[in-house]
């Protein structure tokens, strides 16, 4: 494999987002990575929010979370890295058990998993007896294994509706089920999990972006608060903010969610001006190409799942994904 030619031809991609001397101090990890994936058959999953060097320099699969779940049922590799948070690297293992799955920190954790807890699903069953309970992908194996279902941001009012009920449980992200709720006709009882990026924005930022950059088009996470998707021109995960910047290509675009999901659109559309507010997810920012490397290298952090709530998280998550 020459890797000069691979590594030159990728910073051309990511040339807009970055200074070539920021990705000189990558490639050496860049190059490296490349070849341990080809020596240990691996393959790197990376969520939307992972930084423009790991997204475009050394992922095979990108996306959102939803995205993330479909494409770790079908991959072809004994190895897994998710550059992602802890959450997802467990979906990655429930749907390849005999798949090596690791996370490169083990640190990377979710505010909105962290929310919620088997006990707190139990106690949910016994207060609304036979009301379903849909879960949120953002949660552990465990919550995954005591719920109905799982969700994400860009399946969730499919997932409402599919069950066919007047009334479910979605757990534990309260600002989504409160948004999923205007769009549909089932009564959706929410928990009081937050992410702790998308709930830091405001209708008011909104409504400052807007004065100090007129005719921009306003794009927000379903995490947000509703009154700040009130103020918004549109309302998606990040897949669907990514598919609305390619299919509109809108002037000026802002991406109300975590900060490197502009950097990562903008490569792609470079006539469409990013205006750049965002909130970092301190999560999300522990993955580096540094831990890519050593947990290739070192085969760390393996990620497991109890065999005795494997069964029934995997469960969960097929049923989303076969709607």
């Amino acid at each position: 494999m020459n890797t000069t030619v691979s590594i030159s031809g990728l910073y051309e991609r990511v040339s807009r987002v970055m200074p070539k001397a920021e990705w000189l101090s990558h490639e050496a990890d860049v190059a490296a990575i490349l070849e341990l994936k080809r020596t240990r058959n691996a393959v790197i999953l990376a969520h939307n929010y992972q930084t423009p060097e790991i997204f475009h320099g050394v992922a095979d699969i990108v996306g959102d979370s939803l995205a993330l779940a479909h494409k770790a049922a079908e991959v072809d590799a004994d190895v897994i890295v998710l550059a992602g948070v802890h959450f997802m690297a467990e979906t990655a293992k429930l749907l390849n058990p005999e798949k090596t799955v690791l996370i490169p920190d083990m640190g990377a954790g979710c505010s909105l998993a962290d929310s919620i807890t088997p006990e707190g699903v139990a106690l949910l069953r016994a207060a609304h007896p036979g009301v379903p309970i849909i879960t949120y992908v953002n949660t552990s194996a465990a919550v995954k294994a005591a719920s109905d279902i799982c969700c994400t941001s860009g399946n969730a009012k499919r997932v409402v509706e599919s069950l066919g009920v007047p009334k479910v449980l979605m757990i534990p992200d309260e600002y989504l089920a409160r948004n999923v709720a205007r769009e549909t006709n089932v009564e959706i009882l929410a928990w009081h999990g937050h992410c702790e990026v998308h709930e830091l924005f405001t209708a008011k930022d909104v409504r400052d972006l807007r004065e100090a950059h007129p005719g921009v088009t306003v794009l927000v996470h379903p995490e947000c608060p509703p009154e700040v998707v009130d103020e918004a021109d549109f309302s998606g995960s990040t897949a669907v903010m990514s598919d609305f910047v390619a299919q509109k290509k809108p002037a000026r675009v802002v991406l109300l969610t975590e900060c490197s999901m502009s950097d990562n659109v903008a490569v792609d559309h470079p006539s469409v001006e990013f205006i750049r507010p965002c909130n970092l997810c301190p999560h999300m920012k522990r993955i580096t190409l540094g831990n890519i490397r050593t947990a290739l290298e070192e085969n760390r952090y393996e990620v497991t799942v109890d065999p005795a709530i494997a069964d029934a998280a995997r469960r969960a998550v097929e049923r989303m994904l076969a709607v």
